[in-house]
């Protein structure tokens, strides 16, 4: 009797699939549960990260799981029943980006916004450090070498999703007559654009500006509320700066929020409650008087918690307290 030939290795990125569907199938995971980050499943598996973003994408393009900016990815609604029904993939399969997709077909079906949108999506997340040209790759379902059609590498990549984000946001046609308002719309717009995208208030610094085509549309729109009030060029464009470093001061907390969180664990209050212990003995020491009453005061009123939302708007107000003097001073 002819034996069937034995079956070639099942390929890494096919064993996370089936086990990560085994754990919703099983009930370890439920609908809106975070599955393993990129980082989390190379880590677990020994695998490197494109292999792990090749496994999510997978899943995504399945339906077992979909990506929610600054969440993660999650188990989707119907997951459950999909997981269950459904066997994982045999071990000759390809992705489902890839089934009957040539790479030739890849590379005429790619385009550069394509590219852009993808790494835009893995940024939004799993944070920028979690984006490398193979993990776009593979979330496009294409050769690992496809993207370089259409950026030259990660540095350029960034750059024309920095500048894709700056172009979700505009500005109205007609300027309010006072440069108060103006101010508050271009500081809030950008806010709003860095809440969306965390990783954003990471790409430009302020001694290095990078002159990105949409990033200047918010530049224009500050300049010109600051413009025509008897100001120096030089204090024009101290004021600017001094507005846009507010606004990025606080947004790089965004990421960095999220970073410590994958990397720890812990949730913003789970780690406060960690440190407890520490900042009491910095209390009872005697050393910081000021900062033992201050906190036994909020403590007494409901503690302290620091909203980054509220912590913006609420120093946007005396910052343009500040400017008034300045500008109509």
């Amino acid at each position: 009797m002819k034996k069937d030939p034995p079956q070639p290795p099942r390929p890494p990125y096919l064993r996370i699939v089936a086990e990560i569907r085994r754990r919703i199938a099983d009930g370890e995971l439920s609908p809106g549960d975070p599955v393993p980050s990129t980082r989390q499943i190379a880590r677990e598996w020994g695998v490197a990260l494109a292999t792990a973003t090749k496994a999510l994408t997978t899943l995504r393009l399945q339906g077992v799981v979909l990506a929610k900016p600054r969440v993660g990815t999650v188990v989707a609604p119907a997951a459950a029943d999909s997981a269950s029904a459904t066997s994982a993939p045999p071990a000759t399969s390809a992705p489902p980006a890839a089934s009957g997709l040539t790479e030739h077909a890849g590379h005429a079906e790619l385009t550069r916004d394509r590219v852009v949108r993808a790494a835009v999506e893995i940024a939004d997340a799993e944070g920028l450090a979690a984006l490398s040209m193979r993990g776009v790759a593979a979330r496009l379902g294409v050769a690992t070498m496809s993207p370089y059609r259409y950026v030259t590498g990660k540095d350029d990549l960034v750059l024309l999703m920095a500048d894709a984000v700056y172009g979700e946001e505009s500005y109205p046609g007609g300027l309010p007559a006072h440069w108060r308002p103006r101010i508050e719309l271009g500081a809030r717009t950008q806010w709003a654009l860095y809440r969306r995208h965390p990783w954003l208030a990471h790409i430009t610094s302020l001694t290095r500006p990078v002159p990105l085509p949409n990033l200047m549309v918010h530049a224009e729109w500050i300049l010109s509320a600051l413009d025509g009030h008897g100001l120096d060029p030089r204090t024009v464009l101290d004021l600017h700066v001094l507005i846009y470093s507010y606004v990025q001061g606080i947004a790089v907390n965004l990421e960095r929020e999220a970073q410590a969180q994958s990397a720890t664990g812990l949730s913003e209050e789970e780690w406060l409650n960690s440190q407890g212990p520490a900042l009491d003995a910095v209390a009872a020491s005697g050393d910081h008087p000021t900062f033992a009453r201050i906190t036994a005061a909020a403590g007494r009123e409901g503690g302290y918690d620091l909203r980054l939302d509220e912590l913006f708007e609420f120093g946007l107000g005396p910052l343009l307290d500040g400017l008034t003097v300045v500008i109509e001073g």
